[in-house]
């Protein structure tokens, strides 16, 4: 059992432009592979180490997370991390469509797409607890989006920013960072971090950090001091929460 003594989290809800889902494209680059994925150094700074445990969930990862205090946006693009441009399981479908598959129940397919397009479904929102009825369409695909879990910007001022595109456009269509949540909820944390936005539904959060730090922790990115602190005040309440599959498992400890 890893102790953990924290003194308050300051949770702010970011507000931005919402993000919009780009048209479906399917290209002819290779799709990048699981082995793409970048193996920066993982190790924790000695100056906010967390107590180690001799788990292997998102606690102990969090603990092996840098940490860096002076992240940069500067030349962040959306695009440079070409969600739906490529096809990374090759299944002829866009990473859009995977996703809503994957999250809805109670899913209907357009005929005529090669069982690739949701026309409609229900979602239980993970970020609200609530239902959502999904239908397809100008006015309405919007009230379901593909959030990553990690934003973008954020995981472009962690470390992305240095990748080759190959790597990038990996981890723009990575299952493990994206997942169906109500469309206001997402353009409400917009870019935010652990520590600038949680959802609303706290019974999900440990879910929802466990997430984030695999994400960070199987790419190799960074975390600041507060988002650090706000995500380990969330996993003291779950200490043995795993990270979720298709996350990089942190090394066995020894003894």
């Amino acid at each position: 059992m890893v102790a953990l003594f924290l003194v308050g989290i300051g949770v702010a809800a970011a507000t931005a432009a919402p993000h919009t889902e780009p048209t479906a494209t399917r290209t002819g680059m290779p799709s990048p592979t699981a082995t793409d994925r970048p193996s920066t150094a993982r190790a924790a700074d000695s100056s906010t180490a967390l107590p180690a445990g001799r788990g292997r969930g998102a606690l102990v990862a969090l603990a092996a997370l840098r940490v860096n205090d002076s992240p940069t946006r500067a030349g962040y693009q959306r695009d440079l991390f070409g969600y739906r441009a490529v096809d990374l399981d090759r299944n002829g479908c866009d990473t859009r469509n995977d996703i809503l598959r994957r999250d809805l129940h109670d899913v209907v397919l357009k005929p005529g797409t090669n069982d690739c397009v949701v026309l409609s479904g229900t979602l239980t929102d993970p970020y609200s607890g609530t239902t959502i009825a999904f239908t397809r369409g100008t006015n309405t695909s919007n009230d379901v989006q593909i959030d990553h879990v990690v934003a973008l910007a954020d995981a472009w001022a962690s470390g992305a920013s240095a990748w080759d595109q190959t790597t990038r456009y990996r981890l723009g269509n990575d299952p493990l960072n994206l997942l169906a949540v109500s469309g206001p909820l997402n353009t409400q944390k917009s870019d935010g971090d652990a520590a600038q936005w949680l959802p609303p539904n706290v019974a999900y959060r440990c879910t929802y950090v466990a997430r984030q730090v695999g994400v960070k922790y199987t790419y190799g990115l960074t975390v600041t001091t507060a988002e650090r602190r706000s995500m380990a005040g969330v996993l003291a309440g779950c200490p043995d929460q795993p990270l979720p599959p298709g996350s990089t498992l942190p090394a066995p400890a020894a003894g």
